[in-house]
């Protein structure tokens, strides 16, 4: 969950959102179905962008609910020529150098673990804060190859669905370029030196989706903000970016696909949560939202 990654939301551990009320109606659930007169109902999926063994089963609602679907909707799709393009994007190309902006002692660090993961060394030199945020990502040795992302569109693709991403490849970069630098760089070296508080949002982040508990999610959101008040607006501005804003662009595009009938969509389940969410979204467009899982 891109904030679980950068919400994992694209690949950080769980992060500060602004504190909100429970929604009674979208506070617990992850498979919903989404109906109105006209149209064959369709259902959204609450995924988790982690490789952890404990969340790669699907539930059978969401294979039955697949298996009934003509479209599938993933968040995103990272394929070798996005990842290429998301490369490229990751450096300056201006003359601007990550150590001039974060400070020698913290680019000596970052420098130490980007080796580590066999980045060259004029890449790691060029390369942006954002890019380097989210190669601080923590992956726990039982990590499995593929996330629910990646089971599910192979699932989708058995089943010949015809398939497509509510965000392009430009679109992700955005996000990540939208956010202003003096964040990114306060949040880059806020993760440098706080590797291990990060890494320990990850399990509740787990457990919340496994109870299957947006709120809980929800919740797990506003810990380091609170535990780092200085660091509060920055995370703010973050979740802004890469949740609040996504949800209202996921919403928009499902407009014409909803009205088409018999889509799945899936996608990070801290956008389904609360007011601001996909689901209250895509219930202002009229359909009744109820939660089969």
């Amino acid at each position: 969950m891109l904030l679980a990654l950068i919400a994992c939301a694209l690949g950080l551990p769980a992060v500060a959102g602004p504190a909100r009320k429970p929604s009674v109606r979208f506070s617990r659930g992850l498979l919903w179905r989404l109906a109105r007169p006209g149209a064959a109902p369709s259902h959204v999926f609450g995924t988790i962008h982690l490789a952890d063994p404990r969340v790669l089963d699907i539930p059978d609602p969401v294979t039955r609910g697949l298996s009934h679907s003509r479209r599938y909707f993933m968040e995103s799709n990272l394929a070798a020529p996005e990842k290429a393009r998301l490369f490229e994007a990751a450096q300056f190309e201006d003359g601007r150098r990550l150590e001039l902006l974060i400070g020698a002692e913290a680019f000596a660090k970052l420098a130490a673990h980007l080796r580590q993961k066999h980045l060259p060394e004029q890449v790691i030199d060029r390369i942006k804060p954002w890019a380097a945020l989210v190669n601080l990502t923590v992956t726990p040795e039982d990590y499995q190859a593929e996330t629910p992302d990646q089971k599910l569109l192979a699932l989708a693709r058995s089943l010949k669905l015809s398939i497509d991403a509510l965000e392009g490849i430009e679109e992700q970069i955005s996000v990540f370029e939208g956010i202003p630098m003096e964040t990114q760089v306060a949040l880059l070296k806020h993760a440098l030196g706080h590797r291990d508080d990060l890494a320990a949002l990850i399990e509740p982040t787990i457990q919340a989706w496994l109870r299957r508990d947006l709120a809980a999610l929800e919740a797990v959101n506003e810990l380091i903000g609170a535990r780092f008040p200085e660091m509060a607006d920055h995370y703010r501005v973050l979740y802004r970016h890469v949740v609040r804003n996504r949800s209202i662009v996921m919403a928009h595009r499902l407009y014409m696909p909803l009205r088409r009938g018999r889509a799945s969509i899936s996608i990070g389940a801290n956008h389904l949560y609360g007011g601001e969410g996909v689901l209250r979204l895509i219930e202002k467009q009229g359909y009744r939202v109820d939660k089969v899982y």
